[in-house]
């Protein structure tokens, strides 16, 4: 009883940020936040858990949780459950709108340049030196990421937490081999070191019912049964597929290039490179496609249909979360799932790696990159993803 009185004082706590002070970080976020879902997620906890302290860690280890659990993209997932943590479904709409946004707006303006010029060869070198740098900074940010959810690098911290660090070499194998991350994996791990630390009274019960709550430039260039398809596509991507942009990468090929040939492979490749060199989720190289498939309105039905599933699966069981979330077994049960993820994302980040780091160049730009945020402290991604973006232009020019 004196549990639940202290979990309601905490919820009904004031929050120490206004919710116009929330939407204009995730606005700045969507619109300088390079990296990718494993970047991003790391300067959510690095700017509002650790820096301004607006959100607890409990809260951010939930969101992430319930993020990975739901399908959808990671990112923007977690950024609509931090919106509702103190002000609800209005917080989680106009934060999730916010995040989303700028860089929907900047892959449209790209898309009309593309339809302008026939092709991205000077945006293929940019990303020489920009997907370089994109894996130093994601493999930091998976680092702070993992000391921050499991426990700090060394001996006698991972003695202590050896189950969770299982997890989480386990699951960063797994994301390697099959090169997707797997809920179920996730599941499992929660399940398993809830039995382990913390079993729910139920489990001794004879029988248990449970559920578990996804122009020139073409500008007005479309018909509308191809926005129908358009609809049903990228609805049943951002419904079906779980995790980050790696996830729903090879599932919008399959659609997109192989059964509606709606873009060639050269195109669908300068879609990804778009999303990669663009702030914001990586997902986003849905408007970039839907622009190229019919225009401005193709754009917003394949932005629409991809992240509305996404903030229905993360505000509808929100409030249970919420409620229920410091009982032992449900902090067990998040404790490992959020291990499996983690190793999740230390597995895409590997894999974004292999795929990146080319040759000796790449590997000494993602190096330095990686140097220079552990050192410099105050330094800001977007300055380093120019350089890079420079860099990168002028090895081009010089090899």
């Amino acid at each position: 009883m004196v549990t639940h009185s202290i979990g309601l004082a905490e919820e009904t706590k004031p929050p120490v940020y206004t919710l116009k002070q929330l939407i204009l970080y995730f606005f700045n976020l969507g619109s300088t936040g390079f990296g990718g879902p494993v970047a991003l997620i790391g300067y959510m906890h690095r700017d509002l858990v650790e820096e301004k302290k607006w959100i607890s860690e409990e809260d951010y280890k939930d969101g992430l949780a319930l993020a990975q659990l739901a399908p959808g993209p990671l990112a923007a997932q977690l950024g609509i459950y931090l919106g509702y943590v103190h002000y609800k479904v209005i917080g989680a709409t106009l934060c999730g709108l916010a995040f989303v946004l700028p860089s929907f707006f900047m892959v449209v303006f790209v898309g009309m340049a593309y339809k302008m010029f026939g092709g991205l060869p000077w945006m293929q070198a940019i990303f020489y030196g920009v997907g370089a740098a994109v894996v130093g900074i994601i493999s930091i940010s998976s680092f702070r990421l993992t000391e921050k959810s499991i426990s700090k690098v060394n001996l006698s911290a991972i003695i202590q937490k050896w189950i969770l660090w299982l997890f989480f070499v386990f699951a960063a194998i797994v994301t390697i081999v099959t090169q997707q991350e797997q809920v179920l994996l996730f599941v499992a791990a929660g399940l398993l070191y809830m039995f382990i630390k913390a079993p729910p009274k139920w489990i001794k019960k004879s029988s248990v019912a449970n559920s578990i709550l996804l122009f020139e430039t073409g500008f007005w260039q479309y018909d509308l049964s191809t926005l129908g398809k358009i609809a049903l596509f990228f609805t049943k991507a951002g419904a079906f597929v779980f995790g980050s942009g790696l996830a729903i990468v090879p599932f919008l090929h399959g659609g997109v290039v192989n059964e509606y040939h709606w873009l060639s492979e050269h195109e669908f490749i300068d879609a990804v490179a778009v999303a990669m060199i663009t702030p914001g989720p990586v997902v986003i190289t849905v408007g970039f496609i839907g622009y190229l498939v019919a225009g401005f309105p193709g754009a917003c039905v394949a932005a629409l249909a991809t992240f509305l599933p996404c903030y229905l699966f993360t505000v509808l069981p929100a409030p249970y979360f919420k409620k229920y979330g410091k009982l032992p077994s449900i902090k067990a049960f998040v404790e490992g799932i959020t291990a499996a993820v983690v190793g999740a994302l230390a597995g895409s980040v590997i894999i974004i790696g292999i795929r990146t780091i080319r040759d000796i160049p790449t590997a000494l730009i993602a190096l330095i990159t990686m140097i220079v945020l552990l050192r410099v402290k105050k330094i800001k991604e977007p300055y380093i993803i120019l350089s890079a973006a420079i860099t990168g232009l002028v090895l081009k020019l010089l090899l």
